[in-house]
């Protein structure tokens, strides 16, 4: 066990752990976009910032890859911070200027849209990629970031449907923009320009998974996954276990 000082507090820590997740527990929130505490940090967004101070030295890292090290003295929103992160966000505002979380970070951060920048007139995109990571961690690997410079953005191979998307609704679940459509009915999901239809529970019949999904956690698995609800999954487990104390007397 190490201790750290954020903005004054001394904090109790793992070495090596990451020092948003530090300061988040310890109730300072650093804004962030690109963070997501189910997904490997990719440092993208450079939104969480902070100033470190080591033996005498200063120096600003990206707080959700920074590993901390014994000692080291932290600053959330120091005056140099302030300034950088206002910047950045800035340069998100113009970057995707019809976002209502950039619009909220920038009017926190008094940040506006540098004049020599034509920002586009709604995108909301801010290229951060969760998305992607999410579709990566699941193994499905159907979006990705296609192009290079100002005609950069998340789509599929080709720029046409995902073929290999399963419906599951991940990527649009970790937009922190909530740039991604996604529509979902009793009867179906709506997401990439595609639609899919939903497998229902065997026990309540609720809308479960889409078909898709289902064929994809077969492959992975080895074998057919229980059509099962939460609900209905916890209700079966309890009757076997009641059933086991009855045999077993």
């Amino acid at each position: 066990m190490i201790s750290i000082t954020v903005n004054g507090r001394v904090c109790a820590c793992e070495e090596g752990e990451y020092l948003l997740d530090v300061a988040e527990r310890n109730g300072m929130l650093i804004p962030h976009l690109c963070y997501h505490r189910g997904l490997l940090p990719i440092g993208a967004c450079r939104v969480c910032i902070v100033e470190v101070i080591e033996r005498g030295r200063s120096k600003v890292v990206a707080s959700c890859v920074y590993p901390v090290r014994d000692g080291i003295e932290v600053h959330t929103a120091s005056p140099r911070i302030r300034e950088q992160r206002s910047v950045i966000i800035a340069l998100l505002l113009s970057l995707a200027p019809g976002s209502t979380e950039i619009k909220r970070l920038a009017l926190q951060l008094g940040a506006d849209i540098p004049r020599l920048v034509k920002a586009p007139e709604s995108d909301t995109c801010v290229l951060c990629g969760r998305c992607t990571a999410a579709c990566e961690a699941l193994g499905t690997g159907a979006i990705a970031k296609v192009g290079r410079g100002v005609t950069k953005k998340i789509a599929a191979p080709f720029d046409g449907m995902p073929p290999d998307c399963i419906g599951c609704g991940s990527c649009a679940h970790v937009c922190p923009t909530g740039t991604i459509a996604y529509e979902h009915t009793d009867e179906s999901v709506s997401v990439w320009g595609r639609e899919f239809e939903l497998m229902r529970c065997t026990g309540c019949n609720a809308p479960l998974m889409t078909r898709e999904q289902h064929d994809f956690l077969t492959r992975k698995g080895g074998e057919s996954p229980e059509l099962l609800c939460e609900r209905c999954g916890k209700q079966g487990v309890a009757r076997k276990l009641k059933t086991r104390e009855r045999y077993l007397g």
